[in-house]
């Protein structure tokens, strides 16, 4: 099929998740512009104080990478204990 390189085919939907075949899936790009009350007053509040104290959003930023680190540590934690008392014999007091 021929067409031309400037080409451009937009589809838009109410539906808040639309399902699509695998066929127009893998030749079509799909962009989700869904936007959510609490995600934009987050947002613009990271503006304001960005704007406003920009050591303090700095901080915060800080805070949210340490957070993540705490809980990818404290998930290999579970799993380690979860391993350990799997492989554990007898009585769970002795080791």
């Amino acid at each position: 099929l021929d067409y031309h390189k400037n080409f451009r085919f937009f589809l838009t939907t109410k539906w808040s998740n639309p399902h699509y075949t695998p066929e127009v899936s893998t030749k079509a790009t799909i962009v989700n512009f869904i936007v959510v009350q609490a995600g934009l007053t987050d947002q613009l509040l990271a503006k304001v104080v960005g704007m406003e104290d920009p050591v303090q959003e700095e901080r915060k930023k800080q805070l949210v990478v340490q957070v993540a680190e705490g809980n990818r540590k404290l998930k290999k934690l579970e799993d380690t204990i979860l391993e350990l008392l799997q492989k554990a014999s007898g009585p769970l007091i002795e080791d």
